[in-house]
Formats: structure tokens, sequence, C-alpha cells
């Protein structure tokens, strides 16, 4: 399904209101098209959905999630280290346009913030999107490299000598995790994978 469709989709279930949800859809689309998003763009929203989808019947509340997915990097500044929490910010004042119930708005805001330190959840579906966030690690060697180079190119503002230890930093923080990914599906899909390739990077910084 055609990224506008399915947001479209979604915002119906909630108001009917087509130029409504097409100003939100609007803006949704220029976020992830802004100039300098290699990897944070729209084909990562795509990618996001692909893995969700195939695990759709374990998941309690697809509605919710999948709301959390097209406003988790709506706010994205590599210089930045809140991009979450504006993201989160900004999901809350738009899905509120729609009429949706607040429990509903808490949720995604919980859901995008939990993105910012991919710590196993204690809500499920909340661990199948951050598993689906950091699917790309657990690629074959190819599409990693490729996913490697975009993150490069989306910090270009920072040097290599600052670059590197950041990038580490992060590649250390998932290498320590008792479990990269929090679900099981992910984790024997991804898992040993996802650890050669971070292993792989961090000899190569």
């Amino acid at each position: 399904m055609r990224l506008q469709e399915r947001f479209t989709h979604q915002c119906l279930t909630f108001i009917n209101d087509p130029q409504l949800i097409g100003n939100l859809w609007t803006e949704i689309h220029e976020k992830y098209a802004e100039k300098g998003r290699h990897y944070h763009n729209l084909q990562h929203l795509q990618a996001l959905f692909s893995e969700l989808d195939a695990v759709k019947d374990r998941i309690s509340d697809f509605s919710t999630i999948t709301f959390s997915v097209f406003y988790h990097d709506v706010i994205y500044e590599a210089t930045s280290k809140a991009n979450e929490e504006k993201s989160a910010e900004l999901a809350v004042l738009r899905l509120q346009k729609l009429n949706i119930h607040q429990d509903i708005i808490n949720k995604v805001s919980e859901q995008i913030i939990a993105t910012k330190s991919h710590l196993r959840s204690g809500d499920q579906d909340t661990n199948y999107l951050l598993d689906a966030d950091l699917s790309v690690l657990g690629k074959d060697r190819e599409t990693y490299l490729d996913y490697t180079r975009k993150i490069r190119k989306e910090y270009a503002v920072y040097p290599d000598f600052l670059y590197r230890p950041g990038r580490k930093k992060v590649l250390q923080h998932f290498s320590k995790l008792e479990s990269i990914f929090k679900t099981d599906e992910f984790r024997e899909k991804y898992e040993n994978q996802a650890r050669e390739n971070i292993k792989w990077e961090i000899q190569n910084l």
C-alpha cells in the first residue's frame, strides 16, 4: 500500500475531512523529503511498514503504531539531540486535529520517544516498532553498507574525527544490549547478522 493511501485510510477512521487529511499528509511528505535526508526519508517509512505488515497479526493496535511510524522521524536534524521529543510534540498537535482519543495520542507519543534509546518496553507493540526501526542493522552486508553511507551523508556537517567516535558510541550501545531485538520474530530473523554488521562497522570506522 502506498504511504499516502495508508495515511489517508488511517485518518478516515477518525474524521471525514479530506482537506485536513491532505494537509497533514503534505506536511509529512515535505518533512521526510527534506534536503539532507538520505536515510530517514519516505523509503525508511516504507521499509518499516513492510516489516510491520509481516507481523501484523502479532500487533494489538496497528492503528496506533501506524501513526507512530509516520511521525517518529518527522523532525530530524543531525545536529539536534531532541528529534524524538520534537517529533512526538508535533504528532500530538496534529493527531488532536483528527479528534483521536487522547489515550491513543499519548501512546503514539510514548512510542515515538521510545525510539530514542531503543530499550525494551513493557508494551509489546512498542517493541515491534523498535525492532522494525532497527531491522536495517540485520540486513545483508551490501544493504547495511548502503545504510551506513546514507547515515554518514546525513551527518556530513561533522568531520570524521567527530563523527567516528559518535557513531562508534551508538554502535557500542547496541552491541552491549542483551538482545538488540526485543521480539522473537525479529530476534530470530536479524539478531546474529546485526551483531556481525555492527562489529564489522566498528572495526572499519
